[in-house]
């Protein structure tokens, strides 16, 4: 390991020294401040660095997010066909342009650094050089303390190598315990950051199971390897989750994911400062919408009796009922009458037309094919 890395223990041991020289300016060159700011200084160094390679993790998993429904489906087509799905699943990066380890890429970058720092710090805890780190400057290294903790010191230590750097257990591990706790709550709220505001939540997919698992694993992970890190490897880490989480929200706020809580949110502040127009048609529907809602009315609760009746009073209703009949009654009535005079009259009528015949037959037989009526009786001299 150490002659695989051992060019990355010359970059990060320089490194460092030139910090901790530009700070011994400031502060006493055996201090902790002096030795844990040229730490943070190396951190922030390198996050800059990884500035792209950020933006392109954000890009990819936003594209991940948008190929989650296509993977899905191709998943379930070919589900006892292992070798196609997988040729599937290329084609579909291939055709999009994702790269499903460009997620991943920042942490992978960082890791020799992390790596690098551990031996370093790791090497000042066992009076070793190593880098460009000499004699002098590791007995300085060894002295330097952040709130009573030197840098080399880990919680599992024994109280006699703590003592041996000058320091006591309970100083040692109150400090690790309290670094361990920022920096898995600090992991936490990155990663829940993410799921809450910028994630599409109109799309249900396994990949935001996968996001929301890790959300609690690895904040568990941080919790269990830190009692195993050196004091200054925790400052590293937990300055690298701050960076993390302050380069994040800058990004979702600035350049959210279309269709999640961030750029629900976006889109309202450019609305209000009237960098957004929406057509007056949208506009009118939402305050339709809008006043629609407000004006909305629950309907009065009826008692027993109401619901019974319809809504109306028992004695209503029967003299209702009673007015319709007699009406009906009425009306019955009155047409009944005028049908008898009018059959009256039809029946004189055709009397007096046989009559003016005069030999006519008074009668009309059916005949086959010809309109059955009502047969008139015969006239008395055709007997």
């Amino acid at each position: 390991m150490d002659t695989i890395l051992g060019p990355l223990y010359i970059a990060v041991s320089w490194i460092i020294v030139q910090f901790h020289s530009l700070y011994s300016l400031i502060f006493d060159k055996d201090s902790g401040a002096a030795w844990g700011l040229s730490i943070v200084s190396l951190v922030v160094l390198i996050r800059i660095c990884l500035i792209p390679l950020f933006v392109k993790q954000i890009k990819s998993t936003r594209n991940m997010q948008a190929l989650q429904p296509k993977m899905k489906a191709i998943q379930e087509r070919y589900k006892n066909d292992k070798q196609r799905q997988s040729e599937e699943m290329m084609k579909l990066y291939k055709e999009t342009g994702t790269n499903p380890l460009s997620s991943c890429l920042p942490i992978l970058a960082q890791s020799p650094f992390f790596i690098s720092l551990y031996q370093v710090l790791s090497h000042i805890a066992q009076n070793k050089t190593v880098g460009v780190i000499d004699q002098p400057l590791l007995e300085s290294a060894q002295k330097a303390h952040i709130f009573g903790a030197p840098l080399a010191a880990k919680f599992m230590d024994s109280a006699e190598k703590i003592q041996s750097l000058g320091a006591s257990v309970v100083d040692v591990r109150v400090v690790t315990i309290i670094m361990i706790v920022l920096m898995s709550a600090s992991q936490f709220y990155t990663q829940r950051q993410l799921m809450t505001k910028n994630v599409d939540l109109t799309v249900k997919t396994p990949f935001m199971q996968q996001q929301k698992m890790l959300m609690y694993v690895f904040p568990i992970m941080f919790a269990v390897f830190g009692i195993n890190f050196p004091v200054g490897v925790l400052v590293y880490w937990l300055t690298t989750n701050v960076w993390t989480m302050g380069q994040q929200m800058f990004v979702i706020r600035r350049n959210p994911t279309p269709g999640s809580k961030a750029f629900a949110e976006r889109q309202e502040r450019l609305r209000v400062a009237g960098k957004i127009v929406e057509d007056p048609v949208v506009v009118e529907a939402k305050q339709a919408a809008e006043e629609a809602r407000q004006n909305r009315q629950q309907p009065k609760r009826q008692t027993k009796s109401k619901r019974h009746t319809g809504g109306a009073p028992a004695g209503g209703a029967a003299g209702g009922a009673q007015n319709r009949t007699r009406a009906g009654s009425a009306s019955g009535g009155t047409d009944a009458g005028q049908g008898a005079g009018k059959k009256q009259s039809l029946e004189k009528k055709d009397a007096q037309e046989d009559k003016e015949k005069g030999g006519a037959s008074g009668s009309r037989t059916t005949k086959s094919g010809q309109r059955k009526g009502q047969q008139r009786p015969k006239h008395p001299s055709k007997k």
